[in-house]
């Protein structure tokens, strides 16, 4: 009975916590709701530019093209696959996130292509983790960059610092889980070591499942041997966040708004880091409220912020959708096949 009650209070605790979240969202949707002018916003949309518009989808979808090349690097050693057919699962995966928020993606993506190319599934996943830490690290480049460059108001000094704490812990923790991983890969080469141990202490009914992915999952931490290889993937990491860098430079120019390049990085900064506060705190419309008080500080009327939000925003969903549910008819892969991934977290493959 105690650990029923304690696991009552728990869900409990989880209720409250997303209904806090909620309450704070609506609050902060409101807020930024009640400041627009709907007659000016109306002028705004009226009298965007198309081609400027057509360009934000398209740059969402050259961003994973690149991403994709970048993952084939990391899995060339293993298995040479397609950018087109690892774009597919890429863009599924994220397809995958808006039907299951709960952060699926790198799981169904590794899925669809340890499915496909009749892979291990964890051999897949470590790839896609440190294509993610890849990431992470050259992210963290890009905040040194909007802190030392990019000017806006910030009389208290609250964000310049925020930007500051959280550039230096994320590159702690990134280099940590790179420098761990690669740590994983050399114990494992030892028999008898803490990585074969961590399977074995299990109950039986576990080990044996659990020491099988284990062991997928350190094949997978590779790092190609060509240095070509190895400077495409750092380049193309750093091409991704300059390419989404441009997500804001479309709209804000399809609305009739232009900023200074620095401003740019700050917003792909800013919004990275919000954005990532916000799914934690399980606070809803993040993006939107964060992507107007943005703008806002570099002088952009409410409207104007809005407008280029939502298009953004709008412009992600509409591209992923898209292309991610074609790619999963395309793999033969139902809706519901997402959520048993889900509920057994892409254990089997």
């Amino acid at each position: 009975m105690g650990i029923l009650t304690e696991a009552a209070e728990i869900i409990r605790g989880r209720n409250w916590w997303s209904i806090g979240g909620a309450l704070i969202g609506t609050v902060a949707l409101g807020w930024v709701l009640w400041r627009v002018d709907y007659g000016r916003l109306q002028g705004v949309i009226i009298q965007a530019n198309v081609g400027f518009l057509l360009l934000v989808p398209l740059t969402i979808a050259a961003e994973q093209w690149v991403r994709a090349w970048k993952w084939r690097q990391l899995l060339y050693g293993i298995r040479p696959i397609p950018t087109l057919r690892l774009f597919g699962a890429i863009m599924a995966g994220y397809f995958a996130n808006i039907l299951v928020p709960l952060g699926i993606s790198p799981i169904v993506r590794s899925w669809l292509v340890a499915r496909s190319e009749e892979l291990r599934m964890g051999t897949v996943l470590a790839t896609a983790a440190i294509d993610r830490l890849v990431d992470g690290v050259i992210f963290t480049g890009f905040v040194a960059f909007a802190i030392g460059f990019a000017v806006f108001p910030d009389p208290d000094g609250d964000i310049h610092l925020g930007l500051v704490v959280g550039g230096i812990g994320s590159l702690v923790l990134f280099g940590l889980l790179l420098f761990l991983l690669a740590r994983w890969k050399q114990q494992a080469r030892h028999p008898g070591g803490w990585v074969e141990r961590l399977g074995v202490r299990m109950p039986a009914r576990f080990s044996g499942p659990v020491k099988g992915f284990l062991q997928s999952f350190t094949e997978g931490i590779v790092w190609p041997d060509e240095i070509w290889r190895t400077a495409g993937i750092i380049i193309a990491s750093i091409g991704i966040k300059l390419v989404a860098t441009t997500y804001f430079l479309w709209a804000g120019l399809a609305f009739g708004v232009a900023l200074r390049p620095t401003d740019y990085v700050f917003l792909l900064v800013f919004l990275g880091f919000l954005i990532i506060l916000t799914r934690f705190a399980r606070i809803p419309g993040g993006f939107l409220v964060g992507g107007v008080f943005a703008l806002n500080l570099l002088g952009v009327a409410e409207e104007q912020s809005l407008a280029m939000v939502l298009l953004v925003h709008f412009a992600s969903l509409i591209t992923v959708s898209s292309i991610g549910a074609f790619a999963l008819w395309q793999n033969g892969v139902a809706i519901a096949d997402l959520r048993s991934i889900e509920e057994s977290g892409g254990g089997h493959s």
